[in-house]
């Protein structure tokens, strides 16, 4: 029996607490993982006070230590714990580390975050095939891979239960229109065969088989141009959890960026002023259309040595600008000589506001979309 539509508009009436596995988050929005030094303990704190999941990036979090060049294993791994402790100390909520499966500090960067007792790894760019070997037994850090497609997650989910005996405790779904590097190619980009509306049913449906035999829940968080409360509340009728949510954090005053970095954002008017171009990894990167981006896209070289040695798949002979660099200069406020990962719907940003008044407004946004339902 369908329900009554006033009974289903009030059951949906505001965002509700779900749970991954044992771990209660009262928010059904996970803040997106964002380097360098985008996302670090201050955004991550803010968010998770709102009953949000907080999330530390774990992509060169160490790029202010004094040895940081001639020493970026320890310099990570060290960052990385004294970010996750400030957040601890700034905030009692949930906490979350985004580790990205091309780093090439991954493994130290996943040890430490356990070791430092994270309450969610969330991990993307590549598949996480061997993420739960680096999870001993009694730890109560959840592992969530993030996948672009049903047949990613199946692939997956057939590694961890043959290699490892269990399943990932949640999911984030991102279609190709999310900031930042994206996990299919080029021509792929923008194909209706990526967006959330086809993939989340093919996951839901894929989940739901693995859920049944193993009598696990396993919540979806769709990501990837979900911007309002709006977006987030369809996707919940569709079947999601919630929604991880990037680039909408970044023009919030608690984001760890400087303050031009965030200004940024704030010229982007319309689509045209984000694009999408190669990245030095091999992957397509959504960015805004600042001053260096047009430059790379114009043919332009910038002169590379390679410091950092931070991703597999960086080949930085053939490469025409450092991504690591590029990203260090924008969040430092450098915008003319960086780049600024963004989201499809970037140039909707603004304003600079807090991120309790960000939430509020999302769940404003969410509630009044009652009547379309």
């Amino acid at each position: 029996m369908i329900p009554h539509k006033k009974v289903f508009n009030e059951a949906l009436s505001s965002m509700k607490s779900i749970k991954i596995g044992d771990l209660k988050i009262a928010l059904p929005i996970i803040q997106g993982g964002m380097g360098i030094g985008v996302s670090l303990s201050g955004l991550a704190a803010a968010v998770a006070n709102e009953g949000g999941v907080g999330t530390i990036s774990a992509v060169a979090p160490g790029f202010r230590e004094p040895d940081f060049l001639t020493n970026f294993r320890e310099a990570n791994m060290r960052a990385l714990r004294n970010e996750i402790r400030k957040a601890r100390e700034l905030s009692k909520g949930v906490l979350a580390v985004n580790i990205m499966v091309a780093l090439t500090n991954f493994a130290d960067m996943v040890h430490t975050a356990i070791k430092e007792k994270i309450d969610i790894i969330i991990s993307g760019a590549g598949l996480a095939l061997n993420l739960p070997e680096y999870r001993p037994a009694g730890s109560k850090t959840k592992l969530v891979p993030i996948v672009s497609t049903d047949r990613a997650l199946n692939v997956i989910i057939r590694k961890w239960l043959k290699g490892y005996e269990c399943l990932p405790d949640a999911v984030v779904l991102e279609s190709s229109y999310s900031g930042g590097h994206q996990g299919i190619k080029m021509e792929d980009v923008g194909k209706e065969e990526f967006n959330l509306d086809q993939q989340l049913p093919k996951v839901l449906a894929l989940l739901e088989g693995y859920e049944k035999e193993y009598n696990q829940k396993i919540p979806v968080f769709v990501a990837g141009g979900v911007q309002t409360g709006a977006d987030i509340r369809k996707y919940i009728q569709m079947g999601a959890a919630g929604a991880q949510i990037g680039t909408r954090f970044i023009t919030t005053n608690e984001c760890d960026a400087a303050q031009e970095f965030k200004e940024e954002y704030l010229k982007a008017k319309s689509p045209d002023d984000i694009v999408v171009i190669q990245s030095p990894v091999g992957l397509p990167l959504r960015v805004l259309k600042t001053k260096f981006v047009k430059e790379i896209m114009a043919g332009e070289k910038k002169p590379i040595a390679c410091y950092f040695k931070c991703l597999h798949t960086c080949d930085y002979h053939k490469a025409s600008f450092c991504i690591a660099r590029a990203l260090v200069n924008a969040q430092s406020g450098l915008v003319d000589e960086g780049v600024c990962c963004s989201g499809v719907n970037g140039y909707l940003n603004n304003e600079i506001t807090s991120v309790h008044e960000l939430i509020e407004k999302i769940k404003q946004e969410y509630s009044e979309d009652s009547s379309s339902v």
